[in-house]
């Protein structure tokens, strides 16, 4: 039975690849090579098989250069996109500045205003009471002149009648007539006196009244101006503490330690507010002091702002390749947490510190391969794992921008990135905070 199944497959295997022999002549001898059916089927296998391998190799290979060169596409168009909108919001942040600066210009051209009509209407007030004042006296010096002239005339007719009675002639008349012409006068003049305080009294009422309406429109463009201010106050103040809250730092210890490290410079950080001249506050210098203390927590902020790491540790072109949190494992396949983010670029690409610090480590350190430590302010601390070579030293002072090292593959990695952790109090937090925010803080 067997038998007869091997000489079918025999039979077939010869149809398909009949024996072949190969002939090898030499000039002395002549020799041939025999090519069975089967050694022609184990061949014919063999190369088939060379090829399908060959095919399917090709096929993935391009189907992973197709895949890859998507997969970059679509990092440089996110890339794009990403650039935009930092540069949108970069032109929204300038805007509200400038509007913030115009602001607080025209509200300091305001107070100016309101200071010189304050002193005018004051002075104003002041004229007007004198001559209120003056009015009086005039009014009573011309109520005692009345009353001597009344007392006068009823003396001359006292003596007239005396005169006429004793017989006295018309020259003792003439004589004391003359008193009274003078008397007259006086009070002429003085009337004439009087009505000219009336009417510069009246001419300054009126002034006050001008000079009041006049203030209170300057307080109504006061107000809008405050309103400005305070809503750009509300629109720089507010993003800023929301990041800092967002990263875990404490920012009124923070905002203090910079007051600390600042006050004995004087200048724009100092405490700021308007004299009341010891009299008790307005609303207005109450509103104007919370304004400019708004203002000088903006500045802290700035200030904190340089210090911590509100930057990008690669400046040349890269591609995001892991993110902050949970992710599968490279290595081992498994659920792990992942403290930092990476960015990946060609090997020896520089890399920058993120903020001013000190160095407090430079060299190997297990899984991070050549690793970089710097100690910021706040308690901020940045990593920079994978170099390919180290820069700097331990104890040594940089600042943002300089140059630390080159990126690399050392370590526990499968390709040349950068791992970029930041960590607050010692706990590990998104670094895509401090980036993302970065364009709006420089």
């Amino acid at each position: 039975m067997r038998t007869r199944l091997a000489i079918k497959i025999h039979s077939a295997l010869e149809a398909l690849f009949p024996e072949r022999r190969v002939f090898l002549k030499s000039d002395t001898d002549t020799r041939f090579i025999r090519l069975r059916p089967v050694t022609q089927l184990v061949a014919f296998t063999g190369s088939a098989l060379l090829v399908a391998w060959a095919i399917v190799a090709t096929a993935i290979i391009l189907m992973d250069s197709i895949g890859s060169g998507n997969f970059r596409a679509q990092a440089k168009r996110d890339q794009s996109t990403y650039q935009a909108r930092l540069s949108d919001l970069s032109a929204q942040r300038n805007g509200r500045a400038e509007e913030a600066v115009a602001a607080q210009e025209r509200f300091n051209a305001a107070l100016k205003q309101i200071s010189v009509m304050q002193s005018e209407l004051l002075q104003s007030e002041t004229r007007r009471r004198e001559l209120e004042t003056g009015i009086e006296v005039i009014q009573s010096t011309l109520r005692d002149t009345m009353k001597d002239r009344e007392e006068a005339r009823t003396q001359v007719a006292t003596l007239e009648e005396a005169a006429v009675g004793d017989g006295v002639g018309t020259a003792q008349t003439a004589a004391s007539s003359a008193p009274i012409s003078l008397l007259a006068e006086a009070l002429a003049r003085t009337a004439a006196e009087r009505d000219q305080v009336v009417v510069d009294a009246q001419d300054a009422l009126i002034q006050a009244d001008e000079l009041t309406q006049r203030l209170a429109l300057m307080k109504d463009q006061n107000d809008a101006i405050f309103r400005q201010l305070e809503e750009a106050m509300t629109v720089s103040v507010a993003p800023l503490d929301k990041m800092f809250r967002s990263a875990g730092m404490p920012t009124e210890r923070m905002l203090e330690t910079v007051r600390r490290g600042y006050s004995g410079q004087g200048g724009p950080l100092m405490p700021l507010s308007f004299s009341t001249r010891g009299e008790p506050p307005t609303a207005d210098t109450l509103r104007a002091n919370r304004l400019l203390n708004q203002m000088d927590r903006l500045n802290l902020y700035r200030i904190a702002a340089q210090k911590a790491p509100f930057a990008t540790p690669v400046k040349s072109a890269f591609r995001f390749t892991s993110q902050f949190g949970f992710r599968r494992d490279p290595k081992t396949g498994g659920r792990r947490m992942h403290k930092g983010v990476d960015f990946a670029a060609s090997t020896g690409t520089p890399l920058y510190a993120t903020a001013d610090g000190v160095v407090t480590h430079s060299g190997w350190a297990s899984g991070y391969g050549r690793l970089v430590k710097i100690q910021h302010d706040f308690g901020v601390e940045t990593r920079y794992a994978h170099m390919s070579k180290l820069r700097v030293k331990v104890g040594q002072r940089v600042s943002r921008g300089q140059l630390i090292g080159d990126m690399g593959a050392s370590g526990r990695v499968t390709g040349v990135h950068l791992h970029y952790e930041v960590r607050v109090g010692g706990k590990a937090v998104n670094p895509m905070i401090f980036i993302k925010a970065a364009n709006d803080v420089f």
